[in-house]
């Protein structure tokens, strides 16, 4: 198979992101896709913090911080000034954590999704609030551990489907991403490059640090999250046309993702078994809609 990762690198030495962080390879990825011609906006939330201390940045491209609130809104007004001065060509990313996507910055996020602003929308999803402790947030799984939810009492409530709230938006481009597979990875990103409109990436994100478990096995983990069906990888176009982009002949048990990280560690067989069927369920209910699209 020929490989098509380009060589380039945008994202320099010296971030200060943690060892095994797949938010810190998933940054890398996404440039190698956008290329020079990007600006990012960042909000509150690891990578703000991991880009390096002002004036100096770890990517070789414009960035500006913004509240935790605002990304979508912030690049949204970034792209509308550039086209002002007709630089209509460069690429404005809005790269934010579950926090400020699934919670914080949901209202801007809707908004530019309503008015299909020309901007792409990264979220790099490591499912809690990382930054500021380890706080659930909505985007957190069923049962799994995290500073606000005591062994317990863990979370009680499935991750919000933030893939389906944008799919109901009826946007041009949505696509699940994975650090496990550069080539897909890619792949959609250049494919949404050629869409104007928004476009919605959403990366599972293995964050050693608060899903405790070891900085060499983020990649295998989230291979496991795809083999487990626990995070699907497929493409939804204007909110209608879904296409599933890996189907595992002999899928995994959700088990074998579950075990290799400390944040599950307080999981019993009942709630395993309740992981299992969700993630069968959800599956199912995936390969229904590539099938029956107006179902």
């Amino acid at each position: 198979m020929k490989m098509t990762i380009p060589r380039e690198e945008l994202m320099t030495k010296g971030h200060t992101g943690c060892q095994g962080c797949g938010a810190m390879l998933a940054m890398r990825y996404a440039l190698k896709a956008l290329g020079k011609n990007t600006m990012i906006v960042i909000p509150a939330c690891c990578w703000v913090v991991a880009i390096g201390p002002f004036p100096y940045s770890a990517l070789e491209v414009p960035v500006f911080a913004s509240a935790f609130a605002c990304a979508a809104s912030t690049a949204a007004g970034i792209k509308a000034g550039l086209e002002m001065q007709g630089k209509r060509e460069i690429n404005v990313v809005a790269w934010a954590g579950d926090g400020g996507t699934f919670d914080i910055g949901l209202q801007s996020l809707s908004a530019a999704a309503e008015r299909n602003e020309d901007i792409f929308y990264f979220c790099y999803d490591n499912e809690a609030y990382m930054n500021t402790g380890r706080q659930r947030s909505s985007a957190t799984p069923y049962g799994a551990w995290t500073m606000t939810t005591p062994k317990d009492s863990t979370k009680n409530e499935f991750k919000k489907d933030i893939d389906a709230i944008m799919a109901a938006h009826k946007i041009p481009y949505m696509a699940t991403l994975s650090i496990s597979e550069p080539e897909d990875f890619i792949r959609k990103v250049r494919k949404g490059m050629g869409i104007k409109g928004m476009k919605f990436f959403h990366i599972l994100s293995p964050c050693p640090s608060g899903w405790l478990s070891d900085p060499s096995d983020s990649v295998k983990i989230a291979r496991y999250a795809v083999e487990t069906n626990i995070f699907p990888l497929y493409e939804v176009e204007n909110g209608e046309k879904y296409i599933i982009n890996k189907k595992i002949a002999r899928k995994k048990p959700v088990s074998d993702y579950l075990k290799l990280q400390g944040r599950y560690r307080y999981l019993n067989e009942s709630q395993i078994k309740t992981i299992q069927e969700a993630a069968d369920k959800n599956w199912r209910s995936l390969l229904k809609k590539e099938e029956f699209p107006d179902t």
